[in-house]
C-alpha cells in the first residue's frame, strides 16, 4: 500500500538517555488517527504479529507507532529478545511511563500537525502503562488488552522479597528463549517510591475518555478478574475474547501471514470503537 511515511528501526531517546527502537507508518490516504501500541513484560514492537495488527489498521486508514521500551533488553543493533540484559535487569515501571511521553514527544516533533486524535493501546503491562498514562493532553482514548490491575501483586512477599533485597537481583527465566534475566531490587523500589503514581485503580477512576477493554477468557497469564477490575473502575463492560489466552492467539515467531482470528476480532472491535467515537 502506499504510505505518507514509513519509519523502521529509527531511534528515540527514552528514560535515562537510553536510545530504543521505534516504527512509525502513516497511510497516503489516511483518516488522521494514531494508534500507539504498547508491549508488555518481556514484549518487543515486532513480538508474534504484532507488524499484522499495524498492517490491518494501516489498510483502514490508522497511522500506527510500535515501539520497544528503553529498558526491554534490547539494542539499537537488536531489538528482538534480550541481548541486553542489563538494561532488561534495571527496568522498572517509571521508566516506562517516562518512554511513553518521550513516544509522544517525538511523534510531536516529526508529526506535529498530521494527527487529530492519538489512541494507546497497550497489552499486558503496557495495558497498565497506557492507564496510567491517560490523562496525558495528547491522548485521546486508551484500549487495553489483557492489562494487569496491580502492579504491587507483581513483586515477591515475605521470604522471597527479604532475599531479592539481600541479594540486589533474582532471576525469572524466559519460558521460550530459556535465558535467565536479572530483576534488580531497585525496581521494587522504583515502586515503594512512586507508588501513588503507579496506582491503577485510582488512575481509572480519574479517566473521563472513551475506553475500550479487552481480555482473553482462557488468559493463562493475566487473570481474566484483572480486566473485571479495570473495566468497573472504569464504569464500562469488559470485552471477553472466547477461546483466547494471554496474546491472543499469537505467537513468536509467528510464520503466517494473516492474524489470528481472536486478534482479528480484537482489532475489528477496536475499529468500531474508534469509529463511533472519533467519525
Amino acid at each position: 500500500m502506499l504510505f505518507k511515511k514509513s519509519i523502521i528501526n529509527a531511534s528515540y531517546i527514552g528514560s535515562k538517555n537510553r536510545k530504543s527502537l521505534i516504527d512509525l507508518s502513516i497511510p497516503q490516504k489516511n483518516n488522521g488517527k494514531l494508534i500507539v501500541f504498547i508491549h508488555g513484560y518481556m514484549g518487543y514492537k515486532d513480538w508474534g504479529c504484532w507488524n499484522l495488527v499495524e498492517r490491518y489498521f494501516n489498510k483502514l486508514g490508522y497511522s500506527f507507532c510500535k515501539f520497544n521500551m528503553s529498558h526491554n533488553g534490547g539494542t539499537e543493533e537488536n531489538g528482538i529478545d534480550f541481548p541486553d540484559t542489563k538494561a532488561f535487569e534495571k527496568n522498572c515501571y517509571s521508566y516506562e511511563i517516562e518512554d511513553l511521553e518521550y513516544v509522544l514527544n517525538w511523534i510531536n516533533q516529526k508529526e506535529e500537525k498530521t494527527f487529530k486524535s492519538i489512541h494507546l493501546m497497550g497489552h499486558s503491562r503496557g495495558g497498565a502503562i497506557a492507564l496510567l498514562n491517560a490523562n496525558n493532553d495528547r491522548v485521546d482514548s486508551i484500549i487495553t488488552c489483557a492489562a494487569i490491575c496491580d502492579i504491587e501483586s507483581r513483586f515477591p512477599k515475605g521470604k522471597k522479597l527479604e532475599e531479592w533485597k539481600e541479594n540486589k537481583i533474582r532471576f525469572i527465566k524466559n519460558g521460550r528463549t530459556k535465558q535467565e534475566l536479572g530483576h534488580s531490587y531497585t525496581q521494587y523500589e522504583d515502586f515503594i517510591l512512586n507508588q501513588e503514581k503507579l496506582n491503577i485503580k485510582n488512575a481509572c477512576k480519574k479517566i473521563k475518555k472513551p475506553t475500550l477493554i479487552f481480555h482473553g477468557k482462557e488468559d493463562e497469564s493475566v487473570s481474566i478478574n484483572e480486566g473485571k477490575k479495570i473495566a468497573e473502575w472504569l464504569n464500562t463492560s469488559l470485552n471477553v475474547i472466547k477461546n483466547s489466552k494471554h496474546t491472543f492467539g499469537s505467537s513468536q515467531p509467528w510464520n503466517h501471514d494473516y492474524l489470528p482470528k481472536p486478534l482479528e476480532e480484537l482489532c475489528y472491535k477496536t475499529h468500531f470503537f474508534l469509529q463511533n467515537y472519533f467519525p
